[in-house]
């Protein structure tokens, strides 16, 4: 019996509001308040809270027999606590059925997880008590990183912190031949279970529901379903992702995407599909282990990193955003704190995206009229925030003079025995040096006799004298050092 895994992402940004050149350093508030009002109450009229009263609904008519998941960003919570409670409480009654898992993610749908470990970790247990906070259930044993970004390396951080699975992209250049609708494991921890996304399916939902020039259009629940019987019968698992905001605004209420919503999970129950949600899915035995040394992610053709780190804009912004990331840990100020985590938001890097000029396909809902507009209010912002991060840094900490007192009493002492040792050893060294001179004195007389008689004589008596010297230097050196370590 095949098990259909239903997982809804929910995320949206704090949108930036227009901000010029001159208002660094005399705006510190960079969000527009109306356009995030406005959007998420729009969106939340006509896609998020219809989409839930309809899931309550039909888990309730099916006694529990239909579950689905949810993948929600902590910065869309937060604007459902300002802009929108009643979305809240319509995800509050979802999750008391008890069919409703909370996949583990990122708080500010950031992609901390690619650069800065502890940051990503931060914000992975902010999302934790968020969840825990606003549903009185903890996230589940999967996570979903921000736009399903997943390598190797991700892999291996998100296994350390508890997590027994993630749900990711089945994307067919990692996949080759393979069907993403079986269990796989990392391949360099292998008790981390990969769960793939069917994008094939998932997005025939996503993109092509109410697309007439698609030869399969109109897609109905039925067809769906027969889809799904086709499937080879060994294939075990089929993970359908998609976009929340597919119900109601991509896909308009006039196409029908929400009766399809309504009965797809009916008409699957009724050929004997199950419903599980992603920590049910654990149990299963992968096929097989799957490596992936770059990261992934679900957007685009591409399936990687190209829609938010793809141009020079965005490394440039990126990087300068994330270099103050030791800075900001640091400082006490909360203010520096939430908006460092809102800047955070992939969209941001997204909006600033040149694929649109490649592909044709603008970024959905980007404000900016160009990339290089996205670019420059991001970056103006930026700087104000720098300046802002600089005003709160934490002072240097207070110097202890007591101790530096002491220290500089006992490096004095010190100066002191070092300077009388220096004396000492100038006195002995001179008084050996004198006695050297005295030396020569006397047997300069001896010598002088055989200069005159024979000068090849002369050349080789020279070194005897200056040999008997150099001994009695020696001496007088052994001597001085003998004293200079007594002392």
């Amino acid at each position: 019996m095949k098990k259909i895994c239903l997982n809804f992402q929910i995320h949206q940004p704090f949108r930036l509001k227009r901000y010029r050149f001159f208002s660094v350093g005399n705006d510190h508030y960079y969000y527009d308040d109306y356009a995030n009002e406005s959007y998420i109450r729009r969106i939340s009229d006509i896609s998020y809270l219809p989409a839930n009263k309809i899931l309550l609904e039909t888990i309730k008519e099916n006694k529990g027999k239909i579950k689905v998941s949810f993948s929600i960003s902590g910065t869309v919570l937060d604007q459902f606590e300002l802009y929108a409670p009643d979305v809240l409480d319509s995800f509050r009654e979802l999750a008391d059925t008890g069919c409703v898992e909370f996949v583990g993610g990122t708080d500010a749908h950031s992609l901390a997880s690619l650069v800065n470990r502890e940051e990503f970790e931060t914000q992975v247990n902010a999302h934790k008590e968020k969840i825990q906070r606003h549903f009185g259930k903890p996230v589940g044993k999967v996570f979903c990183n921000s736009n399903m970004i997943y390598s190797n390396d991700i892999g291996a951080m998100v296994g350390e912190m508890g997590f027994r699975g993630v749900l990711t992209e089945g994307a067919k250049h990692i996949l080759g031949w393979k069907s993403p609708n079986y269990m796989y494991c990392s391949a360099t921890n292998p008790r981390l279970k990969l769960l793939l996304r069917n994008y094939k399916l998932s997005d025939d939902i996503r993109f092509n529901f109410s697309n007439q020039s698609w030869v399969e259009y109109p897609l109905t629940a039925d067809k769906f379903v027969r889809w799904l019987e086709l499937l080879d019968p060994k294939e075990e698992i089929i993970n359908l992702s998609l976009d929340y905001a597919t119900f109601g605004e991509k896909q308009t209420l006039s196409s029908g995407i929400f009766e399809f919503l309504r009965h797809l999970p009916k008409l699957a129950l009724k050929k004997k599909f199950t419903f599980v949600t992603p920590d049910e899915l654990l149990d299963i035995q992968p096929v097989a282990p799957i490596s992936i040394h770059y990261p992934i992610s679900w957007t685009d053709e591409e399936r990687d990193l190209t829609a938010w780190r793809g141009n020079e804009l965005q490394l440039e912004a990126f990087d300068k955003l994330y270099g103050l990331a030791e800075r900001v840990k640091n400082t006490p100020d909360p203010k520096v704190k939430v908006d460092w985590k809102y800047l955070q938001a992939s969209d941001h890097f997204r909006f600033m995206s040149t694929k649109f000029y490649s592909t044709g396909r603008r970024t959905p809902y980007n404000p900016y009229e160009s990339p290089y507009d996205a670019f420059i209010n991001y970056m103006n912002i930026l700087s104000d925030f720098t300046l802002q991060l600089q005003k709160a840094e934490v002072p240097a900490e207070k110097i202890d003079v007591d101790a530096l007192k002491q220290e500089l009493s006992e490096k004095d002492k010190q100066l002191k025995m070092t300077k009388l040792q220096l004396d000492k050893l100038r006195t002995t060294i001179a008084k050996a040096m004198q006695d050297d001179d005295d030396t020569e004195m006397e047997d300069a007389p001896k010598a002088q006799p055989k200069k005159k008689a024979v000068k090849k004589t002369e050349t080789k008596e020279k070194p005897k004298v200056k040999t008997v010297a150099v001994k009695k230097t020696s001496a007088a050196k052994n001597k001085v050092a003998a004293t200079v370590d007594i002392g």
